[in-house]
């Protein structure tokens, strides 16, 4: 199984540390190398923006140099410029942080995602060594991101190759059972025999709503509430004609003469 880590080189600001460590305790990576960083103390500017990382991740964090994460990694330098075409190969081809799921998830290799100073980023030198260059897309009117809002957005969209899971549930639910979505239909029909006399608008109506519970399978839940309302209102609607209150189709009466009825 790939290990992954992620290496700052040079940073300028230890809350960016911090802000980068946390993203990576959101995304499932433990491993966090600093190149030539600042001092980072407990207690620091970075174990404030660290969060729950402070644990963990950020006091682990290993300082390294340039040279032995190349030689140990396959390395992937994010840089917010790139090269437009192919006559110079420093920051081009390029990937992006999506397609490079696509790609690493097909492959068994320890990998380094490097991330460069906030100031300035990698400069050619470094991402020459490097193996890939990645980055992320954005306005190309400001496409630089900061240090740390960089790190989180390739954790996030490379979050599948370190998490088995995530918090969310699932997101599946069970399509209530045809009988009692029929149910559902026969008392929308006696709904709509109470309020509409026009034969050719209630299939219409009758069909739109098949159509729509159609494209939403509803669960049971949702099935058995539409249900009842549908049920109550007609009822009431059948106590008031009884006490003769009728409905006397005076909609029609509004309508301007000639009018198209458009609806399917």
């Amino acid at each position: 199984m790939s290990e992954y880590a992620v290496v700052v080189v040079e940073p300028e600001t230890p809350g960016n540390v911090g802000t980068i460590a946390r993203s990576m305790k959101n995304f499932g990576v433990t491993d966090l190398k600093l190149v030539d960083p600042p001092a980072i103390e407990e207690g620091s500017e970075a174990y404030g923006f660290a969060g729950h990382a402070r644990e963990d991740v950020l006091p682990n964090a290993e300082t390294v140099t340039f040279e032995a994460v190349v030689e140990s990694y396959h390395t992937v330098g994010f840089t917010g410029i790139t090269a437009e075409d192919a006559t110079s190969h420093t920051r081009f081809p390029y990937t992006t942080p999506a397609d490079l799921r696509e790609s690493l998830a097909t492959v068994e290799a320890d990998t380094a995602l490097v991330f460069g100073r906030e100031s300035r980023g990698l400069n050619n030198d470094e991402l020459a060594r490097l193996d890939q260059v990645a980055s992320i897309p954005a306005n190309p009117e400001y496409p630089v991101l900061n240090l740390g809002q960089a790190a989180t957005v390739a954790l996030y969209e490379l979050r599948e190759l370190f998490l088995d899971a995530d918090h969310l549930p699932d997101r599946t639910s069970q399509r209530a059972g045809e009988p009692a979505i029929e149910r559902l239909y026969d008392q929308f029909d006696r709904y709509l025999d109470a309020v509409e006399s026009r034969d050719h608008k209630r299939a219409k109506a009758s069909r739109l709503l098949r159509r729509v519970l159609g494209r939403a399978h509803p669960t049971t839940r949702e099935v058995t509430t539409l249900t009842g309302l549908f049920r109550k209102t007609a009822n009431r609607w059948d106590v008031g004609s009884s006490d003769g209150e009728t409905d006397d189709d005076t909609s029609d009466s509004n309508e301007t003469p000639g009018e198209a009825d458009t609806a399917e």
